[in-house]
């Protein structure tokens, strides 16, 4: 399988949807003929007729994302403010992935910049190339950090940090950026996707409804009083042990046998 939207491309690897940035000659910076394509293949990654329980998130060529392609204008005509080109263009897409119903592995194979950064961030889990790097770049146009970055960093690498990427606006290689606690993996370049599909084969194999739900517990940790979360985790809880996947979790602990689950 193999679908051409604009500037992104879906492709499968049994249940691994793989969805890849495809526009190398902006080094696939996110746009909103890209943010069309891309929301269009988030449609069929969330079909259940595909079968789809987890999803891979590249860059086609040399870059993850160079960010935001100041170059293309808006689609709904006439000039707009940087914040509503923000809420036409980017955060619909931040906010599906947040709401995804699978676990996502992003593999950053370049640079991932400005709001691409932000992308190659809504991953699950994110493994990136030693030659990647992560860059806040606004500050270097005249502009504040966008796509949830102010958000993101300071719980994924601390305030102190998050300032210094934000305010220098220098590059932060692969190697830091994993020591720092922003990513998961650093693999060399020729092994990433084998790694990246390795990892998001893992999950996809897993009890995706429960995954599913713990995705949905960590992002809304964050805004929730220790109190409040304990009741979060009680009701997901609940939800967890209706699922097919549970039952087969404990015949399968019974047994003694590799639990086969099937994400419902």
């Amino acid at each position: 399988m193999r679908i051409n939207f604009e500037r992104v491309s879906l492709a499968a690897q049994g249940a691994v949807a793989i969805l890849s940035l495809n526009h190398p000659d902006s080094l696939n910076a996110i746009g909103p003929r890209m943010a069309r394509g891309f929301s269009a293949a988030l449609a069929e990654i969330e079909n259940p007729e595909h079968g789809f329980r987890a999803l891979l998130v590249t860059g086609e060529g040399r870059a993850f994302c160079s960010g935001a392609n100041l170059s293309e204008p808006p689609e709904s005509g006439g000039p707009l403010t940087a914040g509503a080109i923000l809420d036409e263009v980017y955060h619909p897409l931040l906010r599906r992935l947040r709401d995804l119903r699978m676990p996502i592995v992003t593999a950053v194979n370049g640079v991932a910049a400005g709001v691409g950064m932000s992308f190659a961030l809504m991953g699950d889990i994110i493994v990136a190339a030693r030659s990647a790097y992560f860059v806040q770049a606004f500050a270097r146009i005249g502009l504040v950090p966008d796509g949830g970055s102010t958000w993101l960093l300071p719980r994924l690498i601390g305030l102190a940090r998050a300032r210094e990427l934000s305010l220098l606006a220098e590059k932060l290689p692969a190697e830091k950026a994993l020591e720092w606690g922003l990513i998961n993996r650093v693999c060399e370049d020729a092994e990433l996707m084998d790694e990246a599909l390795t990892m998001a084969g893992r999950l996809a194999d897993g009890p995706t409804a429960a995954l599913a739900l713990t995705r949905r517990l960590y992002w809304d940790s964050p805004g929730s009083g220790f109190e409040q979360q304990l009741g979060r985790e009680r009701a997901a809880q609940d939800r967890a042990t209706a699922t097919e996947d549970f039952r087969e979790g404990i015949r399968a602990f019974r047994d003694k046998r590799q639990p086969q689950f099937r994400g419902r």
